[in-house]
Formats: structure tokens, C-alpha cells, sequence
């Protein structure tokens, strides 16, 4: 197994500098437990790319698979949605943001060449954060979108969202719905006057010493509110890591911790393989263990802990139809080791 480490607070100190300092031993019953996750990975996830535990901000494994290493960025893709949630806490924290429950519309109508239906103007950011908008819509129960690829082959995502109809007696319940998110991030480049990629640069990647990301635009200019996020593992778990620290990092707050504990608490129903949703975040139970994980197609993940004082990171290629989660390793290998450290 590679030896404990502290989570860098730059990118660019070195894991061996990091790996020298002195932390406690783990017990012989956490190292075998990891260790046998990790050779779970090789013999039956061949997509893996990473996998990171880190426990009270200390690395306690930190693998790379495929060729990939640690200064290889991850295709976020669904877990930049999680992302953007922390932007709208650090937003809301410097008061760049309206009540949550306040209507948008008159944000966003200067977009619209007409009107797209009379429920538009209920629609609030707290419909957006929480999945609840009641656009006209269709997500299957593994979370699939049937009218993406339309979305996405738009010359005009915001124009192609602008034209959706808000069913009324959908609104206020949930439904996995990316147009939410690139709302979202049309909205929050409204209220701060930077782009969600510039935004995140100067607020959240910044103070976290995170160096190398890439953030995709949709055809339109506005950052991609639903995927287009690329990261390191680590850095990944840095913004796990400050999720657990409750928006504070190296003694300065970046955003708050009643956001965060709004994130991640459960506003949704149960969605089967999935748990519940908050503000682009999903909550779930293992072992009796509450957590909140950002998810990605594929099997992107940053998994947060507060019971355990940990986060996890797995990334893997995103590329492809089917894939296997990584659920199985929490509950069978990674949790009790987290148990027993």
C-alpha cells in the first residue's frame, strides 16, 4: 500500500514531501481492506482510472489505473453539477445571489424572444438547486435523459432551454433534469458577471491551490452547467475535503456551512441505486453511514463522509454506455476500513 499522506494545498507540492511527515500507523485490519479494494478494482473494474480515501485530510490509499496518474485530469461529467452547487454557496455567501425563493424570470427573459408559457414566472433557484423546475421532461430511472442528445446538438443550449414548457403539476417535485443545471450556470454568470469556469477559478480552485482544470462552454459561450468539468483525483478530493471542513480552508471561509449541510441534506425521494437529492448533491446510507456524493456517468464520484471524517474518489472512463458503480467497494471494503482506522 503507498504510505499515508497529507492532502497538498497546492498542486504543485510534491506527494513525496507530503508522504515524509509523520502520521499515525493505520491498523493491519484497515490496510488489508484497502488493499483488497484496490485488487477488487483490478480484477473487476477495468475502466477504473483512480481511486482515493483520505481520512481527516490525510491520504490513506491513492491508486491510478489505465496509465493514468496523478496529474492526469478526470472527466467529471454529472459530478460538476456538485460543483456548481459549491459556487452557488460561495456566491450566496458573498451575497451575490436573490432569495431562494424568489422568481428568475426577470433575470433570464432577455434571452427569450417570447415567453415560453405562463409558469415560467414561478420558476425560483430553489426549483433549479432542488431538480423541482417542472420543465416538460423525461428521465428514466438509471437517470437517463431521453431528450439530452437534442439538448445537446443545439447550436443554443439557452435558447433550446427557452423554448421547454413548465408542466404546473410537476413543479416542486423532483426530477433529474440537467437544463436545470445549465440554468444554473447561466444564471450565476447573471449575478456575478464571470462565467461559472471563471467564477470557479477566482473563488473556490484558487484558495484550494487547485492549478489545472478545464471547463467546457456550451455553443452559446456559457460554461456547461450539467458536465464539462475536468480535475485531478486529488483535487477532486480537496473539494471533497472542504465540504467535510464545513466551507472553511487553511483558517479562511469560502463558503458556508449551513450551504453545505442544505446541500447535502435529503429534499427529494428515494431514487433506487441512487438515494435522495439536496442542492446537486446525493445523499445515501451504507452500513447505517449517511453521506453526500457528487456522481457522474460512469462512475466520476467524490464521496463525503462526515460520520467517518472522510472523502473517496473514484474516476473512470466516461466514454461508454454501461458501467459498474462503485457502491460495492464502499460497502464491502472502504467503510469498514474507515471503521477500523
Amino acid at each position: 500500500m503507498q504510505p499515508t499522506s497529507s492532502i497538498p494545498t497546492s498542486s504543485n507540492t510534491s506527494y513525496i514531501a507530503a508522504a515524509s511527515r509523520s502520521y499515525p500507523a493505520q491498523s493491519k485490519e484497515t490496510l488489508e481492506l484497502l488493499h483488497a479494494a484496490n485488487e477488487e478494482i483490478l480484477k473487476h473494474f477495468p475502466k477504473m482510472h483512480s481511486f482515493i480515501v483520505a481520512r481527516q485530510g490525510e491520504l490513506l490509499t491513492e491508486r491510478y489505473y489505465n496509465e493514468f496518474n496523478r496529474t492526469d485530469l478526470h472527466d467529471l461529467r454529472s459530478a460538476t453539477k456538485s460543483i456548481l452547487s459549491i459556487l452557488y454557496g460561495i456566491a450566496s455567501y458573498r451575497g451575490k445571489l436573490p432569495p431562494l425563493h424568489a422568481p428568475i424570470w426577470d433575470t433570464i427573459q432577455k434571452y427569450a424572444v417570447q415567453k415560453p408559457g405562463p409558469h415560467w414566472e414561478k420558476l425560483t433557484l430553489h426549483h433549479l438547486l432542488t431538480m423541482t423546475s417542472g420543465f416538460c421532461w423525461k428521465t428514466g430511472a438509471k437517470m437517463g435523459e431521453a431528450f439530452i442528445h437534442r439538448f445537446h446538438q443545439s447550436p443554443n443550449w439557452t435558447k433550446y432551454i427557452l423554448h421547454l414548457q413548465i408542466e404546473e403539476h410537476k413543479i416542486g417535485t423532483f426530477q433529474y433534469c440537467s437544463v436545470d443545471s445549465h440554468l444554473l450556470s447561466i444564471l450565476l454568470t447573471e449575478w456575478t458577471g464571470l462565467s461559472a469556469a471563471d467564477y470557479a477559478k477566482e473563488y473556490l480552485f484558487g484558495p484550494l491551490g487547485i492549478e489545472e482544470s478545464v471547463w467546457k462552454a456550451a455553443p452559446e459561450g456559457h460554461s456547461m452547467g450539467h458536465i464539462g468539468l475536468h480535475l485531478t483525483a486529488r483535487d477532486m478530493a480537496k473539494i471533497g475535503q472542504l465540504c467535510l471542513q464545513g466551507g472553511v480552508w487553511e483558517g479562511g471561509r469560502i463558503l458556508s456551512a449551513d450551504w453545505l449541510r442544505q446541500s447535502m441534506t435529503p429534499l427529494s425521494t428515494e431514487s433506487p441505486g441512487y438515494g435522495r437529492f439536496g442542492y446537486h448533491w446525493w445523499t445515501t446510507k451504507v452500513h447505517g453511514i449517511t453521506y453526500a456524493y457528487a456522481h457522474g456517468h460512469g462512475g466520476q464520484q467524490i464521496n463525503v463522509i462526515p460520520a467517518l471524517d472522510s472523502v473517496i474518489v473514484f474516476t473512470a472512463a466516461s466514454d461508454l454506455s454501461r458501467w459498474k458503480n462503485s457502491r460495492p467497494l464502499l460497502e464491502k471494503f472502504i467503510i469498514p476500513a474507515l471503521k477500523n482506522s
